[in-house]
């Protein structure tokens, strides 16, 4: 096989997914407006995504983080075990 077929096939998808990622933010901004984008902290599994944040809300904010109040329920059987 050519060099220029090789690397078109493995770019491929890369590009089909852009596109297709284009495609649907630009109808999300079509039908919903302007959006603005953030991090969310998910408390059960202490996890941050990006995601969209509503006009009324504050995205998470790293600098303010305190891991002493996650709850993760693994991290306290673990601890039991070793108390054990």
């Amino acid at each position: 096989m050519e060099a220029r077929l090789i690397a078109a096939l493995i770019l491929t998808p890369f590009a089909l997914a852009f596109i297709y990622a284009g495609v649907h933010e630009y109808l999300r901004y079509k039908s919903e407006g302007r959006a603005s984008y953030g991090l969310a902290y998910d408390e059960e599994t202490g996890t941050t995504h990006v995601t969209g944040i509503a006009e009324d809300e504050d995205a998470f904010d790293p600098e303010e983080y305190d891991p002493d109040n996650f709850n993760d329920p693994d991290a306290r059987r673990d601890e039991d075990d070793d108390k054990a």
